[in-house]
């Protein structure tokens, strides 16, 4: 650990060197770290145990990357790294991972930290992971239990989460790697993680293994996308288009298995699954790549997500699929997310149906939209709803806008139509105040301080569209209809 201490420890000061100090092994001290550890006090008495002291590090060092303090932190960590020594077996057993992702954390903000630095630290941390497994497997206590009492009696799962650890590191390091644009370096740490094997393969290691089996997919995705843009820009006729062609294919396949089996366990893949489906749908392979986004939408052992129903939907909208496969994939969307950006263009896919049911939920999705607070700036969804409230009304369809308003005029006219709300949407978009004017006093009625406030303002561009506000609220309010 001397790489990780020495690197990032600063000096200490004259002054500091007279104090009475902790040292850290290394010939620095730290008194300010003393004082912290002569505080600690059971029954009026100070504790300066193995345990009380490295209980008090790993409390300071939380404190310190809560207010990124990232020089305290790593001081603390040096001391820290003595819970290695620990003579109680299962905190020594723990505390690699909690060190690894400290350290990591630490490592990657730190002004002084450097790409050798993590690296030797993640590398150091896999090799601890390494005997820490086979200190647990060869342990005569583990041997014992398991001549005695048979594997189901033992702690597998202590086992297995060491076999496990070096797989953790090795990914997240090359995620780390990926951040810094060293892909090749990342693609070697990837390749030498898949071929780590300790014991017999627990399903948690057959998911870290998928998964790096996957990120090495990406980064071969990434490579097949460079070659897919330089071979559009060759001739077809040239012999470097059918070289190139080859090339492109062998990326594919090395690709494809490499993402095939992490996208058939179930989990979110968003970024492994948007690669894949490129590729089959650049090979022609449309039904495979409806296939694979139709089970990440629909396969009840996946968790929900809203993305998957996104991705669907834009691969069939490429397909010019007919609109009732399209609403039928927007429905489970807005079921998910309301408030989700594709819920305008529901919208119109729903009031352009021939269904009345279809047409009432067009209003029912614009009301959702704008419950939302982060819609509440959305021009396009107040222009829809003052549109489509008229037309409603017009159709005769009343009972559609009493429905959704009966549910919101509790809180709508506080959340969106308020005095303050128009002064301030009056100051930032003219536009917007006016759209909502008319929604407000198609709801409230004349008596709506939005609307007045609007109806007042003398504005010469928009005096022509605030009069014709006004004729279309007398006409078409729900409060006093038909005054």
């Amino acid at each position: 650990m001397s790489d990780f201490s020495e690197e990032l420890i600063r000096p200490t000061t004259e002054d500091e060197q007279g104090e009475k100090c902790v040292s850290s092994g290394t010939g620095m001290c730290f008194p300010w770290l003393q004082k912290h550890i002569e505080t600690i006090a059971t029954g009026g008495k100070q504790e300066k145990d193995f345990a009380q002291t490295t209980s008090a590090c790993l409390s300071f060092i939380q404190e310190a990357l809560l207010k990124h303090q990232w020089q305290k932190a790593a001081e603390y960590m040096h001391s820290y790294l003595q819970i290695l020594e620990d003579s109680d077996s299962n905190k020594r057993q723990v505390a690699p991972e909690i060190i690894w992702r400290l350290g990591s954390e630490i490592l990657y903000y730190h002004p002084n930290s450097s790409v050798e630095t993590f690296n030797t630290f993640a590398d150091r941390m896999k090799n601890i992971g390494v005997m820490n497994y086979l200190k647990v497997l060869h342990s005569s206590a583990y041997i014992v239990c398991l001549l005695s009492f048979g594997p189901w009696l033992c702690n597998g799962c202590e086992l297995r989460w060491w076999a496990s650890q070096p797989l953790q590191i090795s990914l997240q390091h090359a995620l780390y790697l990926l951040h810094h644009g060293m892909l090749e370096d990342a693609n070697r740490n990837l390749s030498q993680a898949e071929t780590w094997r300790y014991g017999e393969k627990s399903s948690s290691q057959e998911v870290l293994i998928n998964l790096i089996q996957a990120y090495k997919g990406l980064l071969q995705y990434y490579t097949w996308s460079k070659k897919k843009m330089e071979l559009s820009q060759l001739d077809k006729e040239d012999y470097a288009f059918n070289a190139e062609s080859q090339t492109l294919l062998n990326h594919s396949w090395k690709t494809s298995v490499n993402l095939c089996a992490l996208i058939q366990t179930p989990g979110v893949w968003d970024p492994f699954v948007k690669s894949y489906v490129e590729m089959l749908e650049f090979y022609g392979d449309r039904d495979g790549a409806r296939e694979v986004l139709t089970n990440y939408a629909y396969d009840e052992k996946f968790p929900s997500n809203p993305n998957a129903h996104v991705y669907l939907y834009s691969f069939l909208k490429r397909e010019k699929a007919p609109r009732e496969k399209l609403l039928r994939v927007l429905k489970i969307l807005y079921q998910i997310v309301p408030s989700h950006k594709l819920m305008l263009e529901f919208h119109r896919l729903l009031r352009k149906s021939e269904k009345e049911e279809h047409r009432k939920l067009a209003l029912e999705v614009l009301f959702g939209i704008l419950d939302f607070a982060g819609c509440t700036k959305n021009i396009t969804a107040w222009k829809y709803l003052a549109k489509y409230l008229r037309q409603t009304l017009m159709g005769n369809h009343l009972a559609w806008v009493q429905e959704q308003w009966n549910s919101r005029k509790n809180w709508w006219p506080g959340f969106h139509f308020s005095y303050f709300w128009a002064r301030n949407d009056w100051k930032d978009d003219n536009a917007l105040a006016c759209e909502k004017a008319l929604v407000a006093g198609m709801l409230l009625g004349k008596s709506s301080r939005y609307f007045r406030y609007i109806s007042k303002q003398d504005h010469q561009v928009l005096k022509k569209k605030i009069k014709q506000m006004k004729k279309s609220v007398k006409k078409y309010s729900i409060v006093n209809p038909g005054l």
